[in-house]
């Protein structure tokens, strides 16, 4: 990675809050000429980390706001360079003003994230830690608030260097023993250090679960909803957004596309997915509609396929259930259980998850909600200990991969350089989520994602 992807000399600005009308709006500063542009802005700047009320002006010295000026000298700030906050009135007509005074004056616009970028690049944070923070602002629950702060705390990436620590002090003795593999001693059948790895093994699938968990919570779970025509796969998504999202009707393909929404079901984020009823069809529009069906249902997470209780499950149900193969959950819902005189819950005798609920009038709805909580792991008192990514839970999967072939290969000392690699593969793994091997090209596309001025 190479840490100077930007000019020498560079300064950059941006607006930090929000479009539109507010209260409070700020511009920011960051780069060597931050003082000398906010001093040409706003006159004689206070003293670092202390606010002073000053009068912005734009690049011809017209007046535009009053409000305050904070300095944070180099390297004691968010960036690690000279940075200057001016906080004014959430007029965008100002703040454009003195985005465009700034740059007449010397800086440029930021990129998106280019102020997380730099906090990175100069080692305020890692990659980890930089990610929480649009991981904060886009916090749908206090729930997901709370966890990502406690990754822009650092408590996945302490977890991750304690690990990664581990692995380097295991490279060191497997490698060391290498090189003394003429003598006499059997280095490598060291019991402390097959019980080193197997801790550290452990430790890793722990943290893998976590992160799996933590994934959850930042990205939400994607439940598609399917089954034959007219089961109540609308209704259910209606009941469960609380509004009439999707057209109901005693039409059978009634819904020919696919629906999404997005829901939060008790601090669980959800896209729920109404898809068209699977059956066999000569109307190409419906026939299309199917085949979205099918390909929504293979990126799910999870799949509630709905069936008629009047009925029970068919043939046909069943030839559905089959061709949805093993490849992800799912779980049958019993719906029309008020007409069908069934009772709502969880049934103990079924050979599948099974749920009997009436869509219509919220029977079994809380009983579902729970189990999917139940399901993404966030049930009980347990919180979440931070929030994580899908490449974060990808990397911990290839470092739990990588280290679990080491110990298979250091049972056979004849494979013990294969086992050197192995471990240096998964420490280069870990490595990926804090930053420390990450690639240029994917720094670009993960600070891309976020606000400008952030």
């Amino acid at each position: 990675m190479n840490p100077r992807r930007r000019p020498p000399g560079d300064t950059i600005a941006a607006v930090a809050t929000a479009p539109g009308r507010g209260g409070v709006g700020v511009l920011r500063l960051s780069g060597p000429a931050a003082f000398e542009i906010a001093a040409a802005l706003t006159g004689e700047l206070p003293s670092p980390r202390t606010a002073a009320l000053r009068t912005f002006r734009d690049a011809d010295g017209e007046a535009l706001d009053r409000g305050l000026v904070l300095c944070f000298t180099a390297p004691a700030s968010f960036t690690g360079e000279d940075v200057v906050e001016l906080q004014g009135h959430g007029s965008a007509a100002a703040l454009d003003g003195l985005l465009r005074a700034a740059c007449v004056l010397g800086a440029r616009v930021a990129r998106p994230g280019e102020f997380s970028e730099r906090a990175f690049v100069n080692g305020k944070l890692d990659l980890a830690q930089a990610e929480a923070i649009i991981d904060l602002v886009d916090a749908g629950s206090a729930r997901a608030a709370k966890a990502a702060f406690q990754s822009l705390e650092g408590r996945f990436s302490t977890r991750i260097t304690t690990l990664a620590e581990g692995l380097v002090a295991a490279r060191v003795f497997v490698e060391g023993a290498l090189d003394f593999s003429d003598e006499d001693i059997d280095w490598l059948a060291d019991a402390g250090l097959h019980d080193r790895l197997a801790a550290l093994d452990h430790a890793l699938v722990q943290l893998l679960a976590d992160a799996q968990r933590g994934r959850v919570l930042q990205q939400g779970l994607r439940v598609v909803l399917s089954g034959a025509p007219n089961v109540g796969k609308s209704t259910l998504l209606n009941q469960l957004a609380g509004v009439d999202a999707a057209i109901v009707t005693e039409v059978p393909g009634t819904t020919r596309d696919v629906l999404r929404e997005h829901l939060t079901l008790d601090g669980l984020p959800v896209t729920l997915i109404d898809t068209a009823g699977l059956r066999d069809t000569d109307d190409a529009i419906e026939a299309e509609g199917i085949r979205r069906a099918w390909k929504a249902i293979e990126s799910a997470d999870l799949v509630w396929f709905l069936f008629d209780d009047r009925q029970g499950m068919s043939a046909d149900d069943a030839a559905l259930l089959a061709r949805l193969g093993d490849d992800r959950p799912c779980w049958r819902l019993a719906n029309k259980v008020d007409l069908s005189g069934g009772e709502p819950g969880w049934r103990a005798d079924a050979a599948l998850p099974t749920l009997g609920l009436a869509a219509k009038s919220g029977q079994g709805i809380p009983e579902l909600v729970t189990a999917l909580h139940r399901h993404a792991g966030l049930t009980g008192s347990e919180e979440p200990l931070f929030t994580a990514r899908t490449r974060h839970v990808d990397a911990l999967r290839r470092a739990a991969e990588h280290l679990a072939r080491a110990r298979d290969h250091l049972g056979q000392q004849a494979f013990a350089e294969l086992a050197a690699e192995e471990l240096r593969l998964s420490h280069d793994a870990l490595g990926e989520i804090t930053g420390r091997f990450t690639q240029e090209d994917l720094l670009g596309r993960i600070f891309a994602g976020f606000c400008i001025g952030k």
